[in-house]
């Protein structure tokens, strides 16, 4: 797991379909080869978690449960 700043600019964010309008708790998520990375939609220059594509299926496989 990365924590630390993406520089990739070429990423396309999808924000959660879960997401309210009131702009509550809200992530973006964007894949690139073998790696996910997950933002807070409200601090698009914020931090960037990185995690490998077979970790996050993991957990969306939890998240899911």
């Amino acid at each position: 797991m990365n924590t630390a700043r993406t520089t990739e600019s070429a990423l396309l964010w999808s924000k959660s379909s879960y997401s309210g309008a009131e702009g509550g708790q809200c992530v973006e998520v964007a894949e690139s080869p073998g790696t996910v990375h997950v933002r807070d939609s409200k601090q698009t220059d914020g931090p960037v978690l990185t995690v490998g594509a077979r970790a996050w299926s993991g957990f969306l496989g939890l998240a899911a449960g």
